[in-house]
């Protein structure tokens, strides 16, 4: 059983395998909870007069204009996840990409200020815990790792006026894109206008208000530099 669950999650990981303690029961009771996930999401849909997909939903999984989401195959909502898809464009997430248990993705909390959309790549991993804003709009590439505690507030309210309430004064948005092959660390926040290239590693605890190049290894409170992944396959090319 192991060596044939193990040749079918490679048509999905080819680099998969095993560790070598894994028993056949540890085995066994992954199937179960996975095929009641699945369940769930069939249930779902049924329910609902939808089509159902490949996805798997865990307990208490949730969603507000379940019709403006697309989810592509193989997606995994972790327990009490909560997509809320209020806004002007799309909640999109691609296939074989999961969401860890507790997170909030939301483009919009309220009716008078719609937001942008929010699109995350393929073959994403976000840990437990996330809380992802699409006001300004939030993009996040595909292949991205990222730790558990992740918020992305792409939007900012404006406090100009000291004699005005600052709830009052609307507020601006310019929005946030990751993207591919990032690993972001626990707990890291990005804030609105910060653009992360291709392949930067961010510490865990960072927050982020500026935006980095391709291959960045940045942290700090807030965020800068530390090194350049670049520079070591310079390196790594001069030897």
């Amino acid at each position: 059983m192991k060596k044939l669950l193990e040749k079918i999650i490679r048509f999905r990981n080819p680099h998969f395998k095993f560790d070598e303690v894994i028993t056949s029961s540890m085995i066994l009771e992954l199937i179960w909870d996975k095929l009641w996930m699945l369940v769930r999401s069939f249930s779902y849909h049924l329910i609902r007069l939808k089509k159902p997909g490949l996805y798997f939903f865990g307990t208490g999984v949730s969603f507000y204009n379940y019709s403006n989401i697309q989810l592509g195959k193989w997606v995994k909502l972790e327990d009490q996840v909560f997509l809320n898809a209020l806004g002007k464009g799309q909640l999109i997430i691609g296939s074989n990409s999961g969401i860890g248990a507790y997170s909030r993705v939301e483009i919009s909390q309220s009716f008078n200020n719609l937001g942008s959309h929010i699109t995350i790549g393929s073959n994403v991993g976000i840990g437990p815990y996330a809380s992802l804003g699409g006001a300004g709009g939030l993009e996040i590439g595909d292949e991205c790792i990222i730790g558990p505690y992740l918020s992305c507030h792409p939007e900012n309210h404006n406090f100009e006026k000291i004699e005005e309430s600052i709830r009052h004064q609307g507020v601006s948005r310019k929005g946030i894109k990751i993207g591919k092959n990032c690993w972001i660390g626990a707990k890291v926040s990005v804030l609105d206008g910060v653009e992360i290239g291709d392949g930067c590693v961010i510490a865990a605890g960072a927050v982020v208000t500026k935006s980095f190049p391709a291959n960045s290894v940045i942290g700090g409170v807030p965020a800068r530099l530390i090194k350049s992944r670049e520079s070591k396959l310079n390196q790594n090319q001069a030897a």
